[in-house]
């Protein structure tokens, strides 16, 4: 069927409401907009599902939800009774649809006969890993676009570990959607009809205290939180999403007194109206909490992103400036911290070990390996590093302090297997205190590190490839640099390839040895000046990021090599 016979039979089709009919008329005249919604399905995978809201095969809607649930469905239904019993956790965020697409798929899932545990109201992306843990649930689903533009909405599978979901199940449900009419194929029940029949509970407050009560005990130095609460003053922003009741409430419980929270930006908010995108990794959603950080002298700023799994940091120097500190140095500075805290308590593991993704800073393995600490690399995407910290459960040879990857996602213990700003949110305020009572800010214990470990310099390139070619454009450029590698990037000599597809490293002479981990599609290419340079295609948004990984003594020559990188990176955009 063409992208055009498609919209006409969701047109035509009586499963539509009238208003979701006369939003795809009013683009009858538009072919480029019907392609763009109409050429493909939305690609289930590990991630799940994410996209533009709006009517469309490849877009966010009500149709797609209920596709993708009655796949995840038939996966759980093949694996018994007893599984079915054990439930799936459901939860959501602020944005628009969001309630309504989980309710969508709680129908779905009762249909089939599948117990239901849904949140009472939206709640932060790492409380629902740790519900689908807590509860023993055989899966979850978090209906969430994270930092993405109001645009978009998503949602993400999980698996009874907490994570989301393994490649191989997520296969199964990719399969299982494919035989699933959009339009008609997912069964449902009426929502309030499957609450009376007790196939779909509620979540609130009992597992909040849980779930409060796991992150608390992840603390490593609440007592520098005590002595430092006259003195040491907080702002967090929530960026108009679900961290605004539990991280204020977490910080309250270590004893911090002076937090103020940014009055506007702790307003849910779906359309996320003072910034461009809700993203703790833009520092312009930043600048409503840095003028009342000025007006009220404040040391510190914490911004999560809409559902809570991502933290970012702002920290005031000895000249009073506000200063963002990037995913890495935060991840590096944390490091560093549990370290040294945990030490000096005497509750660091003897086998402890760091877990980091392949493109976050290698000065991560400098401070882990310096401290007799282990570090471990994975693939982009914390269902990876959660894999890892499971490896080390199963095998016992290490456990894990800190698992982070360098867009800002942070883990530790054991309640979740994902992304736990709100855990972070406490350990960060930990920090912040355990160097405010040594007299030093957290950018002077930033310069410390450097001083200590070196220099590091990492920036992330994103290359945007819109439009229904976007995904052709990204494959050309892709196997472009992997069949012919450049011999030099930036005038700097190539000296390897790492693919980590067949997991291979080879020398442009043509020696080759293989090497772990395998089996994604990223490109890194090791430079003759040290520069770790890597490619990956995103696996949720029409975009390849680079990064840039440099290390250096000297700050002004490493900011010289990182812009020199990232100009090569975005001319790859318009080659």
């Amino acid at each position: 069927m063409t992208y055009r016979e498609e919209y006409e039979r969701w047109l035509a089709s009586p499963a539509l409401s009238e208003a979701e009919r006369a939003e795809l008329a009013a683009i009858a005249g538009d072919e480029r907009e019907i392609r763009d919604r109409f050429y493909a399905p939305l690609s289930f995978g590990t991630a799940g599902l994410r996209g533009v809201l709006g009517m469309g095969t490849n877009r966010m809607n009500l149709y797609t939800v209920r596709q993708a649930t009655q796949g995840l469905a038939s996966l759980i239904a093949g694996l018994g009774a007893e599984t079915m019993a054990r439930g799936v956790a459901v939860c959501y965020d602020c944005r628009h649809g969001s309630p309504e697409f989980a309710h969508a798929a709680a129908e779905v899932l009762a249909a089939a006969g599948i117990r239901v545990l849904i949140f009472d109201a939206m709640r932060p992306t790492p409380e629902l890993s740790f519900a689908v843990r807590h509860y023993h649930c055989i899966a979850g689903v978090n209906i969430t676009a994270s930092h993405n533009p109001k645009e978009y909405n998503g949602y993400k599978a999980y698996w009874e570990d907490g994570a989301q979901l393994p490649p191989a199940e997520a296969d199964v449900v990719s399969r299982a959607i494919r035989e699933v009419d959009v339009l008609t194929g997912a069964a449902t029940v009426p929502f309030d009809d499957a609450v009376r029949a007790g196939l779909i509970t509620f979540l609130g407050r009992d597992t909040d205290e849980a779930f409060l009560s796991c992150a608390l005990s992840q603390s490593v130095a609440r007592d520098e939180v005590e002595r430092a609460a006259d003195t040491l003053k907080i702002v967090y922003t929530p960026f108009h999403g679900t961290g605004y009741k539990l991280v204020p409430e977490i910080l309250s419980r270590i004893g911090l007194k002076h937090l103020l929270c940014d009055p506007v930006q702790s307003v849910p908010d779906p359309d996320f109206h003072t910034v461009k995108s809700p993203n703790p990794q833009d520092p312009e959603g930043f600048a409503g909490s840095i003028a009342l950080a000025r007006e009220n002298d404040v040391d510190l700023i914490l911004g999560t992103d809409p559902d809570a799994d991502r933290i970012g940091i702002v920290v005031r120097d000895r000249a009073g400036e506000y200063r963002t500190i990037t995913g890495n140095q935060t991840g590096c500075l944390l490091l560093d911290f549990l370290i040294r805290a945990r030490r000096e308590r005497g509750t660091l593991p003897a086998n402890a070990a760091v877990v980091k993704t392949i493109v976050t800073t290698e000065m991560a393995r400098t401070v882990a390996e310096q401290n007799g600490v282990y570090c471990a690399d994975t693939f982009t995407g914390f269902k990876f590093l959660a894999e890892q910290i499971g490896k080390f459960e199963a095998d016992g040879s290490h456990r894990f302090i800190l698992a982070f990857e360098e867009s800002y996602g942070y883990l530790v213990g054991d309640g979740a297997r994902d992304k736990d700003a709100v855990t972070a949110a406490m350990l960060l305020v930990e920090m912040a205190a355990w160097y405010h009572n040594r007299g030093l800010t957290l950018c002077d214990a930033l310069e410390q590190l450097y001083e200590r470990y070196g220099f590091y310099i990492d920036e992330t390139v994103n290359l945007i490839f819109p439009g229904v070619d976007g995904l052709a454009r990204m494959k050309s450029l892709m196997d472009g640099l992997r069949e012919n590698p450049p011999a030099e990037i930036a005038g700097v000599r190539t000296v390897a390839v790492r693919d980590y597809l067949d997991g291979s490293i080879r020398s442009l002479g043509g020696e080759k040895a293989p090497m772990t981990p395998a089996g994604s599609n990223v490109l890194g290419f090791d430079m003759a000046d040290g520069t770790r340079f890597l490619v990956r295609p995103s696996g949720t948004e029409p975009k390849i990021r680079a990064y840039i990984l440099l290390h250096g003594s000297d700050r002004r020559e490493c900011a010289e090599r990182v812009t020199r990188y990232a100009d090569v990176a975005r001319a790859w955009q318009n080659s």
